[in-house]
């Protein structure tokens, strides 16, 4: 996400990062009927957050990301750069993301996620009527409830803007 936010002359933050990777692995899900993105989803205040992408990147707080993830290597303890995606119906799809959601602001990407009925806020309402362990999203509530999104955009608006999602407390 981050190559192709570079290609497309976008700054990715850490918020817009979660909200992007998240509509891109939805609309994956909807569309090849598999995950892009192993691991999971939760709710957090401005949305959809994926936890292990997110401490790879909390470092950069509520600036633009100017590094890569990375992973320890397990025998040699060495830290190498987490490769990109090699297959190209993966990187069409990525390209694809970008291009439709890239230039939105994060406050934007945070309205859309939002939507009544979609999976966040299926998830964060439940959670007010019964136990909700995590707030995790499931791939099966993304796949079911990700028609709810609807794409109604003003002119952008800096003022008010979230600047960095943080862990619930």
């Amino acid at each position: 996400m981050l190559d192709e936010g570079q290609r497309h002359g976008r700054a990715v933050t850490n918020l817009a990062l979660q909200k992007l990777l998240y509509f891109a692995h939805a609309l994956f899900l909807i569309e090849r009927k598999r995950p892009l993105v192993s691991g999971y989803f939760e709710a957090w205040e401005f949305g959809p957050v994926h936890p292990a992408v997110y401490q790879s990147f909390k470092g950069a707080r509520d600036t633009v990301i100017t590094f890569r993830a990375q992973h320890r290597n397990l025998v040699t303890g060495v830290l190498a750069e987490i490769a990109t995606p090699e297959d190209p119906l993966v990187k069409q799809h990525i390209s694809r993301i970008m291009a439709q959601y890239g230039g939105l602001t994060p406050g934007q990407l945070v309205g859309i996620s939002h939507a009544k009925g979609a999976p966040w806020h299926f998830v964060v309402d439940k959670s007010r009527t019964r136990l909700a362990f995590g707030l995790r999203i499931g791939n099966d509530v993304i796949a079911t409830r990700f028609k709810f999104h609807k794409v109604a955009l003003g002119a952008a608006n800096a003022i008010g803007e979230p600047g960095e999602d943080t862990p619930p407390a």
